[in-house]
């Protein structure tokens, strides 16, 4: 079994990837005399093939792209090859092998920042920019793009400009922060003339409103700070999971595993060396609540995953941060070192010798596959995001090897309040088999978009009311790997017993084409899939053009059963959860709104296929020709 890079020990330490104010482009030649440079962002991660990700996300910052002779050089100092190294460069969106612009503009394109003018933000940036969305200025200045959900569609239209993070766009908004970027000023800048006196907390919030519409019992009223950590510390490893096992905690990113069951298996394994990972690189389109704790709740994270920890008997922990949020990295930062401060994390926590515990952050780079547990490991080993195949199972064999817990932000916060006040009350709380508050994740056609902590167990139509919701046709419930369920199912129950959810919400109005959200949401998986497998990679291009024959009006009842099939193909024969999930945008809406299908389809008639164009089928006949045929040219007159 490999044992853990010495690189991976200096937790305290851990080097910074610096955040490019992006003033003045970058050096653009063959390797921008960069060599040295590089070789020394290497030597700062170790040489360690392990952190890979991390240096590339260094270089990248640095000069804005990977270049070739980079790859070489990192290969070099790594021990890897070339290839290898190219394998993790070109898996990671926000990882680019050709010159970016020394300010980036990432603009979210999800459904709902098209719903509430996304087109008008982008022709304001093209036209102060003079450049196209998918290019970079002339003089590198500038690079405009989009991207997937960014975890701001309480806020939507949003950017990301350099990792700076703008909300609420419109045309006129657009337009000024692209006339200012031009003018010379810096994305900090135009959050905040003092950005760099704010302290970490104030940056993070002076960008991005949390909008908390509802705070319950459990995360986002009152919470004792480390109560749970100090109960914790005096229990033996069975006492703490017996507690978690008692609540019944299931895991807050979708599967719904039991989570004292998982700290069970990890803790009877024999290796000595394990982890605690906490995953936080929520990227289903529509959830943002994770954002929201990262933010408002640090502090009952790492006290999450400090108990974990406890329970397990694991040294080193990783909070594995998607690239969406990057800007609130210096934040998470200041709080881990104000807990070693305190005694909180490192050696001895609270005074008890051998308790010792500590946590790096791990930047993602614009991967939603890494949500998945599997992938998230590979990732932090240094690899492309691909998840590993099951058994082993990460709490036997994870992290290089080693015993692994992998929960989710609001898992481990629902995990240190469970250890403060009881299993027993947590379990009075949501309903049977769905214990506890949940976080919802609410945006779309409503009033009011935002956070809401409610029991599980709570209708469809309760939330609609509270979210402001009324003229609510369509809900999509769990993001685009959950259900879209219509007006006759809004009595049904967000419980992991019916509708069960990550805590995506996406409210649609009956101004909305489904199709079109269909469509739209099978483009996202077809974008984000990892490629392993045949029937994802393959398969969800051949759904997304299925419905594009629907919108078109040349579907007819035989592509209905196509879609059954194919989608029970994919998700019979995916590796992972991409795969087993993403047809559920189809399977949902032909079930619960079978009339848009039907109203969209052509009868078969005369043996002919519905999607036969006889008219641009002989539209080179009559070039060739000249002439137009009487017989299929229904204006033709001899």
């Amino acid at each position: 079994m490999e044992a853990l890079p010495e690189a991976h020990h200096g937790l305290m330490n851990d080097p910074k990837i610096p955040s490019g104010n992006g003033l003045t482009p970058p050096d653009r030649g063959s390797n921008g005399g960069a060599d040295g440079a590089i070789v020394e962002i290497c030597t700062r991660f170790g040489n360690d093939k392990h952190r890979m990700l991390d240096i590339l996300l260094a270089v990248q910052d640095r000069f804005r792209w990977i270049s070739p002779e980079a790859m070489e050089t990192i290969a070099e100092q790594t021990g890897q090859s070339r290839i290898q190294v190219e394998g993790v460069a070109s898996f990671y969106h926000f990882l680019s092998q050709e010159p970016k612009g020394a300010i980036t503009i990432r603009i979210c394109d999800d459904i709902v920042d098209r719903y509430t003018g996304l087109a008008d933000a982008v022709a304001a940036f093209e036209e102060e920019l003079g450049i196209a969305m998918g290019t970079t200025s002339a003089d590198g200045r500038f690079s405009l793009d989009y991207t997937p959900c960014i975890g701001m569609c309480d806020q939507a239209p949003a950017a990301m400009v350099n990792g700076v993070i703008f909300t609420r766009l419109t045309k006129q908004k657009a337009r000024s922060i692209a006339a200012a970027l031009r003018e010379g000023a810096s994305p900090e800048e135009l959050i905040s003339p003092q950005f760099e006196a704010l302290s970490p907390y104030e940056r993070a919030t002076a960008s991005v409103d949390n909008n908390i519409l509802h705070a319950g019992e459990v995360l986002l009223g009152p919470v004792p700070q480390d109560a749970g950590l100090e109960k914790a510390a005096v229990l033996r490893s069975e006492q703490i999971i017996a507690t978690v096992e008692a609540s019944g905690l299931r895991g807050c990113g979708g599967a719904g595993f039991t989570s004292g069951a998982k700290w069970r298996f990890a803790a009877a394994e024999a290796d000595p060396q394990k982890y605690v990972f906490c995953n936080a690189d929520e990227g289903e389109p529509g959830t943002f609540k994770d954002r929201v704790l990262l933010t408002e709740r640090a502090d009952l994270v790492i006290e999450g995953m400090t108990i974990a920890a406890r329970a397990i008997g694991a040294k080193e922990g990783l909070i594995y941060l998607r690239g969406e949020y990057a800007y609130l990295r210096d934040h998470l930062e200041d709080v881990l070192a104000k807990r070693r401060a305190r005694g909180l994390l490192g050696s001895d926590i609270l005074d008890k010798p051998g308790f010792d515990f500590d946590i790096r952050i791990q930047m993602g780079a614009g991967a939603y596959i890494c949500g998945e547990e599997g992938a998230l490991i590979s990732s932090c080993e240094g690899l492309p995001g691909e998840p590993k195949t099951r058994p082993p199972f990460p709490v036997n064999r994870g992290y290089l090897g080693h015993p692994t817990v992998v929960n989710n932000v609001e898992t481990f916060c629902h995990a240190a309040r469970i250890l403060d006040q009881g299993a027993q009350w947590f379990q009075s709380m949501g309903t049977e088999g769905s214990n506890g508050t949940k976080l919802f994740s609410i945006s779309g056609d409503c009033r009011n978009p935002g956070i809401y902590e409610l029991p599980y167990g709570m209708s469809v139509r309760d939330v609609l009311t509270l979210a402001g919701g009324s003229d609510a046709a369509a809900v999509l419930v769990g993001g685009p790997s959950g259900t879209m369920v219509g007006r006759d199912s809004f009595e049904r129950l967000l419980s992991f017993d019916d509708l069960a959810t990550a805590g995506a919400i996406v409210v649609f109005s009956g101004e909305r084409n489904i199709l079109e959200i269909v469509e739209y949401y099978l483009g996202f998986f077809v974008h984000e899939s990892c490629g392993y497998c045949t029937p994802c990679r393959v398969g969800n291009v051949f759904l997304q053009k299925t419905i594009q024959k629907f919108r078109e009006g040349n579907a007819d009842s035989s592509d209905v059963a196509y879609l059954r099939d194919l989608a029970s193909t994919i998700i019979e024969t995916s590796r992972c959860g991409l795969g087993m999930t993403s047809p559920n945008p189809i399977l949902s809406t032909l079930e619960n709104f079978p009339l848009v299908y039907s109203a969209t389809t052509k009868e078969n008639e005369g043996g002919m296929k519905a999607t036969f164009d006889i008219q641009a089928a002989i539209s080179g006949a009559r070039t060739i020709a000249k002439r137009r045929s009487y017989i299929f040219d229904k204006d033709f007159t001899q």
